[in-house]
């Protein structure tokens, strides 16, 4: 397939890199992202995974029409398909972690049971929007996300340039890529977020890693701390010293968070579904 017509496609599943063994995890970037956001991770974790990572409609340079016309929820869906075999740890960052809820609380509200479907034995769920009362937003919350959503796009310039481009030049970058997003693609992210408190976060019957920056002014980090406390099966890890982007910020501490999650996980069948895995949230 060229890279012309991968490019026209809405999700573009592939294997992040070659050689890697053991379980199989599916990266699923943020908005305005990239596969490539996983590389410091990829490089880190070494050979430890079979890693595959999804380009999704949301992606940096974007597709036509995804934020007016798109089913979000199942593109993630669609990823999750391509991975062959299934993934045993679906990873997501940022937007795509509440897209991942929001496609598995629609499977559990038709009676299907999403991680059999999918074959998800764990999820990984990476500075994540949650708010488990919707009387938590309130009008500064529109204006803080609308006036300074440019921001969160500039903290991931800086983090992924290493400190080569200078301020200006990252705001105007940011600029180009919120304008990219646009009024549409804003409006779908912050719907989404809207909707957290709704999710059935209790039926997520898998193993649940939860991981924040201590300086992510987009997705703080209590809002990780309080979507862990309502999973049934979930820790936390909040990583010192980043942002919303510590895939790149901390890439050894994150990756090695995930090995130890990961490499703990079960072995045998998954439970069933209904069934609340005995154990406590761990921070």
């Amino acid at each position: 397939m060229s890279l012309a017509t991968e490019l026209e496609r809405p999700v573009v599943v592939r294997r992040h890199q070659e050689n890697g063994t053991g379980p199989k995890l599916l990266l699923l970037h943020g908005l305005a992202n990239s596969s490539t956001v996983w590389n410091d991770f990829a490089e880190q974790a070494g050979h430890e995974f079979d890693l595959w990572s999804a380009d999704l409609p949301w992606r940096g340079e974007g597709v036509a029409s995804w934020s007016n016309r798109g089913d979000l929820p199942g593109w993630i869906g669609e990823a999750l398909d391509e991975v062959p075999g299934g993934a045993d740890v679906v990873v997501a960052h940022s937007f795509s972690a509440t897209l991942l809820l929001t496609l598995l609380d629609r499977e559990l509200a038709a009676g299907r049971d999403p991680f059999d479907k999918y074959g998800i034995r764990a999820l990984v769920l990476v500075s994540p929007f949650y708010r488990a009362d919707p009387e938590s937003f309130d009008w500064a919350d529109i204006s803080r996300y609308l006036n300074d959503f440019h921001l969160i796009m500039e903290d991931g310039i800086r983090v992924h340039s290493a400190g080569r481009l200078g301020r200006d030049l990252r705001l105007d970058l940011a600029y180009r890529v919120r304008d990219n997003v646009g009024p549409y693609g804003w409006t779908r992210f912050f719907q989404t977020y809207l909707e957290t408190p709704w999710l059935r976060t209790d039926a997520i019957r898998v193993p649940c890693l939860l991981l924040a920056g201590e300086r992510d002014f987009a997705a703080v980090p209590g809002e990780a701390v309080d979507l862990a406390a309502r999973l049934p099966d979930a820790r936390v890890r909040v990583l010192s010293g980043c942002g919303h982007f510590l895939m790149s910020e901390r890439a050894e501490a994150f990756a090695a968070a995930i090995t130890e999650f990961v490499t703990a996980l079960p072995t045998g069948r998954r439970p069933a579904l209904g069934h609340r895995p005995a154990g406590e949230q761990h921070q």
